[in-house]
């Protein structure tokens, strides 16, 4: 995985098997540097890595993955803007499901297997 950083929290809430996030992406990340010149956009890896390293972090996993079982990425997220991502763990399959929306508008989504034993792919620390 990548190393970034995170973006700024609004607020967060938790039932159970999901965890809620309001997310504020500012303009002045660096991910939106060359991403691309006449329209900056956040990359998709970005979004990947913050719903894993969230995910992982609220429901206890080492920064494991598996597999990526199933990634679509809808519509473009754009500096200055606010989403939703919400992540929920199927705790007997050992995955996590995330997608970030915002209303009715959906930008990505996507299930990870995580490791549960030697073979997985792993993000150092």
């Amino acid at each position: 995985m990548i190393k970034s950083s995170l973006p700024q929290i609004l607020s967060k809430s938790s039932d159970g098997d999901a965890i809620v996030f309001r997310l504020f992406i500012a303009a002045n990340l660096p991910f939106f540097n060359g991403h691309f010149p006449e329209q900056a956009v956040l990359p998709g890896v970005t979004q990947l890595d913050w719903a894993i390293r969230l995910g992982c972090q609220h429901f206890g996993y080492p920064r494991n993955i598996a597999t990526l079982e199933v990634l679509k990425f809808q519509q473009l997220m754009l500096p200055d803007s606010e989403v939703t991502l919400e992540i929920s763990e199927n705790k007997a399959k050992t995955k996590l499901i995330f997608r970030y929306f915002d209303g009715d508008k959906r930008f990505a989504s996507g299930r990870l297997a995580l490791a549960t034993d030697s073979t997985h792919f792993s993000e150092a620390s």
